[in-house]
């Protein structure tokens, strides 16, 4: 069991939770998930919160391979809105928001927001450590290489789960040091990883539980599933790929389903619960 300090609010991570995705771009790459209004995305909150997510993770830039970047005023604009509509519709929802820039992370955190998402673990803004220690709210560290623009081109290692999880120890044991209390673990699924390299990291997603930290697992119709499967983000096929891998994650010690699809992720944590193994 893990407790996460949300701003003064305990969120007891004693059974898998779902945290569920908002994306406020124009060029995610599933485009089920894109809401581009604040009305849309407060009814996408009250469809995610109904279907049973915990947490809405809330993001203004895209982070596939060979995205785009914009600048931290330009996300700041995309999320502002929406997050304090959100925040003040349904205060039951613990809100996160996906950013690596300090700055957003810090207007997000007095907008309502209580976790912060970081793909980079601070190394795109060398302000985001600091302003995550001094915010004192739940922090996902994520693992990484190189950029969304340069991942791809970045993805080698020996032996992926070992440089990984070695990768991600002293990272943690740095922020904690630094002030960071509670902190989420993110092996970074399809950022610098090959397919095969996935679906190693998932085989051994045990091997993470030595972290002592939350695991959120973020495979959500990734491009490994439907690679492989031979489908496409948005076909339904690749919603089931990702159910039936959400289970084998949950299996391996996943704490956190970050999805786009709440309710088919609330249904596997059922079952999951239902057969007793976590």
């Amino acid at each position: 069991m893990f407790t996460l300090n949300c701003k003064g609010r305990l969120l007891v991570v004693d059974k898998p939770l779902v945290m569920g995705i908002l994306n406020l771009t124009p060029d995610s790459f599933f485009s089920g998930s894109r809401v581009q209004t604040t009305d849309a995305v407060l009814r996408r909150a009250e469809e995610m919160l109904r279907d049973g997510a915990t947490i809405l993770d809330i993001g203004g830039q895209s982070t596939r391979p060979g995205s785009e970047k914009l600048e931290a005023d330009e996300e700041w604009q995309r999320i502002e809105a929406p997050i304090m509509a959100v925040h003040s519709t349904f205060p039951e929802l613990i809100l996160s928001v996906d950013t690596y820039y300090g700055s957003v992370a810090e207007r997000a955190v007095a907008a309502g927001v209580s976790i912060i998402n970081d793909i980079s673990a601070g190394s795109l803004d060398e302000s985001m450590t600091a302003t995550a220690a001094r915010l004192q709210v739940p922090y996902v560290l994520m693992h990484m290489k190189g950029t969304p623009q340069t991942m791809a081109g970045e993805a080698e290692y020996e032996n992926v789960t070992t440089e990984v999880l070695d990768t991600l120890a002293v990272q943690k044991a740095r922020f904690e040091k630094l002030g960071i209390k509670d902190i989420i673990i993110d092996p970074g699924f399809g950022f610098a990883k090959t397919v095969e390299h996935n679906f190693t990291l998932l085989r051994h997603l045990s091997a993470f539980s030595l972290l002592k930290a939350p695991l959120l697992l973020g495979i959500s119709r990734k491009s490994f599933i439907w690679k492989t499967i031979q489908s496409a983000a948005g076909d339904s096929s690749t919603l089931t790929g990702t159910t039936a891998l959400n289970m084998a994650g949950l299996m391996q010690g996943a704490s956190i389903l970050r999805v786009h699809d709440v309710k088919e992720a609330a249904v596997c944590i059922q079952l999951f619960n239902r057969l007793g193994l976590g």
